[in-house]
């Protein structure tokens, strides 16, 4: 008779499909009994009961086409009509006495999983009036055969048996697969929330830490520049007068990353990739002048864009310091584009990293051989997923570290065709 869904979330859409299996078994059973076993049914009724579940079923195929999220009671009223159309197609064909009877069972299994024990509590009544009631009232089978009358009933609750326990298991077994599931993705969401918790307890010691060097900063480079001007007419620092021009770009540096940090709330900052690459190698360069520092660029890339430059800014500046740290004689930036992505590999030469601790880099802060903590790298990786994209870290060729930031490619061209679209929208 009727069919459930065999999923902890019933949807419309799985109940239409699983009723027209339904309808076509009834319509099945009911020629089957007719034509070859010699029962006589009033066809007429049990006809037009199956053409009413079938125009409640067209109902339903229209309300899941809607794409609007079905509510509790919906899926109660929809058990609720299955379970009534046994009933009606019960009283028609024996009552108690038709093997079918049982089907109760799988039917109030599925909607004790499903709905709220309350609802559940309400079908399981139902279904007790409805199977009370059978067993007073009921229109009796008619049989040429009445001998062969416990021989049907053996058949039909072996093929009736034989439904339940399929359609329990099956049920059972995808419930079970979409409790695993649904646990995996919980214990996935937690660890998700904890890394967040410890990049914003992060983001605002450095947001403390930004607000504490304003002051130190603003010193050091007014004695710097004092020092500088001092060298152009005292004889003993003008000896150090290349050193002291690059102390003040140093600090100019420091005082870029300062403004960064306070206009990275204020919104993305996108720009072509070309032209934001050039200037970002070079003040890179300029915070390790001494390190041997090469970057190459695809020519396939005039078209290309980043989202947030300042946040993808962070995470490459991140990776560069940590080649940079182990390997001053070479460290190189390569930037390609493959399919719908946008790769910013980062090699050094460096004495690499273990297996066992490159396999956690990025999913916690971890203290490494060389000193460090992992604390950037994790930041890194946080970043990168934010902005929907990773980084892979992997053995470099002959020796040292490969480090790969994937990010979604953008085009520029297809973003100002979209922008001038919505302007002209708006006008």
């Amino acid at each position: 008779m009727n069919r459930f869904s065999n999923s902890p979330r019933v949807n419309l859409s799985q109940l239409f499909w699983l009723r027209c299996l339904a309808i076509m078994g009834q319509l099945l059973t009911i020629t089957i009994a007719q034509t070859l076993l010699g029962v006589h049914l009033p066809i007429a009724a049990m006809l037009f009961v199956i053409a009413l579940e079938a125009l409640f079923n067209a109902a339903t195929f229209w309300r899941a086409n809607e794409a609007r999220t079905e509510t509790e009671r919906e899926l109660f009223g929809q058990l609720f009509v299955d379970l009534g159309t046994l009933s009606a197609l019960l009283f028609l064909s024996g009552g108690t006495t038709n093997p079918f009877v049982s089907l109760y069972l799988p039917g109030l299994a599925i909607a004790a999983a499903v709905l709220p024990w309350t609802l559940a509590l309400i079908l399981a009544a139902f279904s007790l009036c409805c199977y009370g009631l059978l067993a007073v009232e009921s229109i009796p089978l008619n049989i040429d055969e009445p001998s062969n009358l416990f021989d049907y009933y053996r058949t039909g609750a072996w093929i009736n048996f034989v439904v339940s326990v399929g359609l329990i298991a099956w049920f059972v077994a995808r419930m079970s697969r979409t409790l695993r599931a649904r646990d995996a993705a919980l214990a996935s969401a937690q660890q998700q929330l904890l890394r967040d918790e410890r990049v914003v307890a992060l983001g605002a010691q450095a947001a403390t830490v930004a607000h504490e060097m304003g002051t130190p900063l603003s010193t050091i480079s007014m004695l710097a520049e004092e020092l500088r001007l001092a060298a152009e007419t005292d004889g003993d620092l003008g000896a150090y007068r290349a050193d002291l021009q690059t102390l003040e770009q140093q600090i100019a540096l420091c005082r870029s990353a300062l403004a960064r940090l306070q206009s990275r709330a204020a919104s993305p900052d996108r720009q072509e990739i070309g032209r934001w690459l050039d200037v970002f190698a070079r003040q890179w360069r300029l915070r390790h002048p001494h390190v041997r520092f090469e970057w190459r660029t695809a020519p396939a890339l005039e078209s290309i864009y980043v989202e947030d430059a300042v946040a993808v800014g962070q995470t490459l500046t991140i990776l560069l310091d940590n080649a940079a740290r182990v390997s001053r004689d070479y460290v190189t930036l390569t930037v390609d584009a493959v399919d719908a992505s946008l790769l910013l590999t980062v090699e050094d030469r460096g004495p690499g990293i273990a297996p066992p601790l490159r396999a956690q880099l990025g999913k916690a802060p971890v203290t490494s051989d060389q000193g460090g903590h992992g604390v950037g790298l994790y930041l890194a990786s946080v970043t990168a997923a934010r902005l929907s994209g990773r980084i892979e870290i992997s053995q470099a060729d002959p020796h040292g570290t490969r480090a790969t930031l994937t990010l979604p490619a953008r085009a520029l061209e297809r973003a100002e065709r979209a922008n001038s679209g919505d302007a002209l929208a708006r006008r």
